[in-house]
């Protein structure tokens, strides 16, 4: 944990300094500053309230998805289980790529079921990410076909190598795919490999979803794609950014792409963040400023409101119950 706050804050440091050093060395930076308050002033918070709504629907969507992933070892209610949501995101804002979501959820759940439910979460965070793959291949693809920069020889050109990733991560996305609908084949793997076989009561429950629920979770998963990819784009319209919309979501997929396979901490995500989102959107705009400043609003909407309101709930569970 100290390991984490160490290596993390000198990321962010780092990070923060050099995306502090490429904007206060853009020369329009006065320019950009005007058309962010003049934009404000005109339809801003208007934009910046609808981000705040989406809010509860990006969440609400995860705490249906907590529902139906749980629902094979208890009945949880809807306000139980974004409760649940919203303290594992508390949980988890110092742990590498949030994965201590998962101790925050089970504490809403009965004690026999907790450590069921981790394989359970581990479905449904599978899911979220085919989605954000196959967002991410699409805007990639687009990135790299019309936006990449070209030249020198066919073997370094970035449209070489960048078909080789696409290739990599579609070979990837079809296996990933084809394993989630065929969890059974992980639940095997645990009983026949005899050092796994004694945590297969542990994983039993990824057996029980059936072919539906599995697309249901992927419908819900790419909802709340949609759903955060708005708030992103809302506050770059708010904050003054000039792009077309459909240009500014397929460059964000690849963000999230790029974020979804990079390790890093809360505390350096937004570090991270930033510096991805100028690299690709400032393809279509020059007003880093608004980039940033949209990248450090949602993180601190979609993630520290919730940490905080998450916080909050946890005074109300008891960690050991009695029996």
């Amino acid at each position: 944990m100290i390991l984490n706050y160490v290596v993390g804050g000198a990321l962010f440091i780092w990070l923060a300094y050099s995306l502090y050093t490429q904007i206060t060395h853009r020369e329009n930076l006065r320019e950009s500053l005007e058309q962010m308050r003049e934009s404000l002033d005109k339809k801003g918070w208007t934009g910046i309230v609808l981000v705040l709504v989406l809010m509860l629907f990006n969440w609400g969507f995860e705490a249906r998805k907590w529902q139906v992933l749980v629902k094979p070892l208890e009945r949880v209610s809807f306000i139980r289980a974004f409760s649940a949501i919203l303290s594992g995101v508390s949980v988890s804002i110092n742990t590498p790529n949030r994965i201590g979501e998962y101790g925050g959820r089970v504490l809403y759940l009965q004690d026999e079921n907790k450590l069921k439910a981790i394989a359970a979460t581990i479905v449904g965070s599978f899911s979220q990410l085919i989605v954000t793959v196959i967002f991410g291949l699409i805007g990639l693809f687009y990135y790299i076909h019309s936006l990449a920069p070209r030249g020198g020889s066919r073997w370094l050109a970035p449209d070489f190598w960048g078909n080789i990733v696409l290739a990599a991560i579609i070979v990837i996305c079809s296996l990933t795919i084809l394993l989630y609908f065929r969890l059974q084949i992980i639940l095997s793997v645990f009983k026949r490999v005899k050092f796994l076989h004694k945590f297969t009561k542990y994983v039993q429950v990824i057996g029980n979803y059936k072919s539906a629920e599995l697309r249901y979770l992927l419908l819900l998963s790419a909802l709340r794609y949609m759903v955060f990819s708005a708030q992103y784009l809302i506050l770059l319209d708010a904050l003054g950014m000039e792009f077309l919309w459909w240009q500014g979501f397929l460059l964000n997929s690849v963000i999230y792409l790029v974020m979804a396979v990079v390790p890093t901490i809360a505390i350096a995500e937004l570090g991270v963040r930033g510096k991805v989102s100028i690299f690709f959107l400032g393809l279509l705009s020059s007003n880093d400023v608004a980039i940033l400043a949209a990248t450090g609003g949602i993180w601190l909407v979609n993630l520290v409101l919730p940490a905080l309101a998450g916080t909050v709930l946890l005074l109300g569970v008891k960690f050991i119950k009695e029996k």
